[in-house]
């Protein structure tokens, strides 16, 4: 498994790649689940991070259903640096409504950087605000071509991803997420204690924050030594 960590600001990216994360994904979360961070930021830590063996990934947002704004983001976040671009679904109900918004991300971006990795993400409490499930996620990231296709939570107030879906809704999504020929990455306030379950799960890529800040505390500062615990149990 990759492991992706979610830094705000130059200095925590610059700790977390220190330490040897796989992919460095730049987010605020001031702004929710998938906050969009500024270009200027994301550009910041792409030049401080070139030295580094890292993927720069960047959040788009909590989008909307609306596919010209995702495009812009789109091509925000590829000017900017990042190569890995992850697009919340959190507006989008249907099918048909996030496959258009993931064609707008795939094709902004691409008209940049051919290379640019397009990440679907959803929310495994959808039902919490009537968004999209998640078979319904694989199958708008399988038309529009994305490269990963990944679950996150959007209402962070302490339950997790595995409180959201269990072990076998799960293991479903994953199963059908490489099926369709793409990545799969999992985040929802996963802990230390998950990663005996994520093994078993065998998701491509996880994601985290809260489980690595001071005090478990997402909007608190990333703990290096946190983030070296975390890498050193993964590779066990």
């Amino acid at each position: 498994m990759r492991v992706l960590i979610s830094p705000v600001n130059l200095d925590e990216a610059l700790a977390v790649a220190r330490v040897g994360v796989d992919i460095v994904d730049i987010k605020n979360t001031a702004e929710g689940s998938l906050g969009a961070n500024f270009p200027w930021l994301i550009r910041q830590v792409a030049e401080a991070l070139a030295e580094f063996p890292v993927t720069i990934s960047a959040t788009l947002g909590d989008l909307p259903a609306k596919p010209g704004t995702a495009a812009l983001a789109s091509v925000g976040a590829v000017h900017s640096g990042a190569t890995y671009i992850k697009a919340g679904l959190y507006g989008t109900k249907t099918v048909a409504q996030a496959s258009e918004v993931m064609n707008a991300v795939r094709r902004a971006a691409h008209d940049l950087n051919p290379e640019a990795k397009i990440v679907a993400a959803g929310y495994a409490d959808a039902e919490r605000f009537d968004g999209l499930l998640a078979d319904d996620l694989v199958a708008a990231a399988s038309a529009a071509k994305a490269d990963v296709v990944m679950l996150d939570t959007a209402i962070k107030d302490g339950a997790t991803l595995f409180d959201a879906l269990s072990e076998q809704a799960l293991a479903t999504f994953i199963r059908r997420g490489k099926a369709a020929g793409m990545s799969v990455a999992v985040a929802g306030s996963i802990g230390f204690q998950h990663l005996p379950l994520l093994r078993r799960l065998q998701p491509d890529v996880i994601g985290l924050r809260s489980a690595v800040c001071v005090d478990g505390n997402r909007r608190q500062a990333i703990d290096p030594q946190r983030v070296s615990q975390l890498m050193d149990l993964v590779g066990q």
